[in-house]
């Protein structure tokens, strides 16, 4: 009784952390609370829960309740997921939206999703295909946006990955750490008990996914495709000591994708019209450059160029008054010095006119 009124004190100051949360949001984002908590009044019953959540073994044929892998994602069975949820949404219209835009961001949750709705079935088939037990099949119900929020946590990686988060005594915490470490604590949880199953499994199927996509597939407005960026890849998401053998095995796989036709290879386009002038980048032929380190050369390289213009403060004054003056001052003087010997012809026309004047003079007298 105590707890339910204190409840009823705080909804005054929820509704108003709500608000400041889904404020300036779009109408899709709200669309999605809304959903999520309409989803969550129908979890109480057993017969919803089976109908609107994935069972992998009526995802698959022949009963293929396809319906499920888009209507699974709205579901959650506790509160505190329902919040999970709602905030992790909310945050998405906040960082994310404003980026991409609406359709894109909406394009990204129905990928998303709908990918951790297939991936995590298969991941229970092949389950029942190693131990035979039908429960694998049949007794599992995938629901939640836990997988979205994997997606969330790579696509912050992607825009933010240098974000320090908090500081440790051992190390710094940024975005590129969040996606692994949520799913290990993911995972922990679920080896005593706290969590269920699904969750560590829609998680790694949503990070998965989302990297899938916004690493080759994703349209940019300049036409490009993807984010072939080095601190993008699959090795980025794991410790710098684990990076070179998980680097070997990744790009093992891409390159036999590649070559059966479902990925296509990486093509990298450099824009040097906003490159400072004189900085020369060297682009070998096989190892590529990373495209961070090339932006933080020419800045560090126009950086430079500017220290030098604000250190010679005389010359924006040596050009206002016009450097290129003196050679044009010494060329018109050999032009000036040429007329001189042709008006000294002037002076015998002058002496002749005055002879001219007193010749008439002495004839007459």
């Amino acid at each position: 009784m105590a707890a339910i009124k204190g409840l009823g004190r705080n909804i005054p100051y929820l509704r108003q952390q709500a608000a400041a949360l889904l404020g300036n949001t779009s109408t899709s984002v709200k669309s999605i609370c809304v959903v999520v908590l309409f989803s969550y009044c129908l979890s109480f019953s057993e017969e919803a829960i089976r109908i609107l959540s994935v069972t992998p073994g009526y995802l698959l044929p022949p009963v293929f309740w396809f319906w499920t892998a888009f209507t699974f994602c709205f579901l959650e069975i506790h509160f505190w997921e329902v919040c999970v949820d709602v905030v992790t949404v909310g945050l998405c219209g906040k960082l994310i939206e404003p980026l991409w835009g609406a359709f894109e961001m909406m394009t990204f949750f129905a990928i998303v999703n709908f990918g951790v709705a297939v991936l995590s079935a298969l991941f229970y088939l092949f389950l029942y295909m190693c131990t035979n037990n039908p429960d694998m099949l049949f007794s599992i119900h995938i629901h939640g946006l836990t997988g979205y929020i994997a997606g969330v946590a790579v696509a912050v990686k992607q825009i933010m990955p240098d974000h320090i988060l908090i500081k440790t005594p051992i190390g710094k915490i940024t975005n590129r750490n969040i996606p692994l470490m949520v799913w290990i604590v993911g995972l922990t949880l679920w080896l005593i008990g706290l969590l269920e199953g699904t969750h560590p499994t829609m998680f790694l199927s949503g990070l998965l996914i989302s990297w899938i996509y916004l690493r080759f597939y994703q349209k940019h407005n300049n036409g490009t495709r993807g984010d072939m960026a080095d601190n993008f890849t699959f090795a980025s998401f794991f410790p710098n000591v684990l990076q070179p053998p998980i680097a070997v095995v990744s790009n093992t796989i891409h390159g036999f994708f590649v070559r059966i036709g479902l990925c296509r290879k990486i093509v990298r386009r450099f824009d040097m019209s906003n490159t400072p002038p004189g900085l020369v980048i060297n682009l070998p032929g096989i190892d590529p450059h990373d495209s961070e380190r090339r932006r933080q050369i020419a800045l560090k390289a126009l950086s430079e160029r500017l220290s030098r213009d604000h250190a010679k403060p005389w010359q924006p004054d040596r050009t206002k008054k016009h450097s290129p003056v003196p050679p044009a001052v010494s060329i018109p003087i050999p032009e000036s010095t040429t007329p001189k010997p042709l008006a000294s012809p002037l002076i015998p026309q002058v002496s002749v006119n005055i002879h001219n004047q007193h010749h008439p003079s002495s004839s007459s007298t």
